[in-house]
């Protein structure tokens, strides 16, 4: 059965046919994140800091490293980025325990990432665009890390997803010229706005019964990317995973964090309450407010997306007794009293080749 093992120092992720579902958090991404991406220009890292506690208290197995800012004083990333992503990793890795995925499109970012990672982490990502398998297989086997394959190449990215399992198969079959083995690719085929292709989901599915039937490759996904452009999105995305999962998807990188309800929002309510006459007890906090109104909360908190993923893995005994259901069901007073719960525990570092 084919096994993708990924760690940290000290805390091993599996992905696995028979394993649960693996949810790699991506919040750690100034990609269209301009705040973001000028806090880290400005050598401040309070957002990532919290992102990467927030995510691994919602449940993130893995956690994405990007450090992808062009920045205003130096628009060239191959000069900022290594450094950016080194201190990224470090400064992650000494908040948090989960395995990480190093995400980067500068082969130099990649490198600086796997040197300063402790364990053995994912690579995001190779294509099989012929210069892309040139610079980053070599790192792969270098450093004996798994990688995600993207399904596409010098042609793009097709709509068909024959030629989509075309070039997972030849980035496969690359990889093992390289002596990688195809239980360290996860490949990613692509997911496709529903909205802008009806058949998308079907797609997906079918590939991803494909790559596990006949390349006995893990797979991955940007989830969200499934209900880009639609309204409500998270109740696609909540039935996209299990069904992706049925299928025989792996893992998904994905937001494990329903973010907190903003102030603004609390006070539209607040005034709609008060033209509809709702007289609230006195010294009502925010939290209880929202909570009461069905907001949401005032505090990161797992998402919904991740309570399909763990009611799936229930249904599908990769929830051992029910134990992750039945923790993560429980109030934070009946957590907190319990323990956190614990990781699965793995070797320290990396194996070199």
């Amino acid at each position: 059965m084919t096994r993708t093992v990924v760690e940290s120092k000290t805390k091993t992720a599996v992905l696995g046919f028979d394993e649960p579902f693996c949810v790699i958090g991506e919040r750690i991404n100034p990609t269209g994140r301009k705040k973001l991406a000028a806090e880290l220009e400005a050598g401040d890292f309070s957002t990532v800091e919290k992102d990467a506690l927030a995510q691994v208290a919602a449940g993130a197995t893995v956690l994405d490293i990007n450090a992808g800012v062009v920045y205003n004083s130096n628009p060239n990333p191959n000069e900022t980025e290594p450094p950016l992503m080194r201190k990224i990793v470090e400064l992650v890795q000494g908040l948090v325990d989960v395995p990480l995925c190093i995400d980067s499109s500068v082969p130099g970012a990649l490198e600086a990432g796997l040197e300063a990672a402790e364990g053995r982490p994912l690579l995001n990502s190779v294509t099989g665009e012929e210069e892309r398998l040139e610079l980053v297989l070599p790192l792969v086997k270098k450093y004996n890390v798994p990688v995600v394959a993207i399904s596409n190449d010098d042609t793009g990215i097709s709509e068909d997803p024959d030629v989509r399992f075309a070039v997972a198969k030849t980035i496969v079959e690359r990889a093992a010229d390289h002596g990688i083995p195809a239980h360290d690719i996860v490949v990613d085929p692509l997911v496709m706005p529903i909205g802008a292709m009806a058949t998308a989901g079907q797609q997906v599915f079918a590939l991803v019964r494909r790559l596990r039937e006949e390349l006995g490759v893990n797979t991955t996904c940007g989830a969200s990317n499934i209900s880009f452009g639609l309204p409500n999105r998270h109740g696609i995305n909540n039935a996209f995973l299990p069904m992706a999962m049925g299928a025989g998807m792996t893992s998904a990188i994905m937001n494990p964090v329903a973010l907190p309800v903003t102030q603004k929002k609390i006070a539209e309510k607040k005034a709609a309450v008060a033209a509809a006459g709702i007289i609230l007890p006195e010294g009502m906090d925010d939290e209880t407010f929202v909570q009461m109104f069905g907001l949401g909360s005032t505090k990161p908190r797992s998402g919904k997306e991740m309570e399909a993923i763990r009611a799936a893995n229930l249904l599908t005994n990769n929830d051992a007794h029910g134990g992750e259901w039945i923790r993560f069901n429980k109030s934070p007073d009946e957590a907190a009293a319990g323990g956190a719960a614990g990781g699965r525990r793995g070797g320290g570092r990396r194996r070199r080749a």
